[in-house]
């Protein structure tokens, strides 16, 4: 598990420099060159998000007392990649000295108050995206707290399905006795009742007997 972890970190790690670098170049260029130079990091941008992504899912699945060691490097990473995206989209809108006075000539001052208005909206986008990360940290968290606690209830009810298996059983095996201790009991009434009449036949019979006795004397 944390081997895949620090193979998205390798992968974080050479695609984030190579951001850097083109980051650094995109204010030099202008036209078609920038153009592609800008979509080329956009799509590496977006390979970077994917492996946040996959980062991650991975420290999900890493037991809870390891944990807290992968998700203080993965917020690391969230950071700087936050730091790639505001850099990019203020090299998007930067220009050199030579392509601005190429461009704009004596207009300069009027381009730099655009440029800070510009930077100013990119400063409230990322602010509104910082929300959103909150935001979805907090909807993560909560999903972890309510697998563990549906854990648990499925752990809790899984040993009250045994505690009744074994109340049915416990019933099961005290009808079986009541119903052999009755049988018992019906048995030794039936001998009382057959030594009392047998008793009771003996005794008559040896009244009889003297009976007969005395009346031939």
């Amino acid at each position: 598990m944390s081997s895949d972890f620090e193979s998205y970190e390798q992968d974080f790690g050479t695609t984030t420099a190579e951001i850097t670098n083109k980051i650094g170049r995109i204010p030099k260029l202008s036209g078609e060159e920038k153009t592609q130079l800008i979509l080329n990091v956009d799509k590496q941008l977006e390979e970077v998000r994917e492996l946040m992504e996959q980062m991650d899912l991975e420290v999900r699945e890493i037991p809870i007392q390891s944990r807290a060691m992968y998700n203080s490097r993965l917020k690391s990473y969230k950071q700087e990649l936050e730091k790639l995206e505001k850099d990019f989209k203020r090299s998007r809108i930067a220009y050199s000295d030579e392509v601005r006075h190429e461009l704009l000539g004596d207009d300069g001052g009027s381009s730099e108050n655009q440029r800070a208005h510009l930077l100013d909206n990119t400063e409230r986008l990322e602010r509104s995206s910082r929300r959103l990360e909150a935001g979805y940290q907090i909807a993560v968290e909560t999903e972890q707290v309510g697998q563990e606690i549906l854990s648990n209830l499925h752990t809790d009810r899984e040993k009250i399905q045994k505690a009744r298996e074994r109340l049915r059983e416990t019933d099961a095996n005290l009808g079986k006795s009541s119903r052999i201790l009755t049988g018992m009991l019906r048995r030794i009434i039936q001998n009382r009742v057959l030594v009392f009449m047998l008793g009771a036949i003996i005794l008559l019979t040896i009244i009889l007997a003297i009976y007969f006795n005395l009346r031939g004397h």
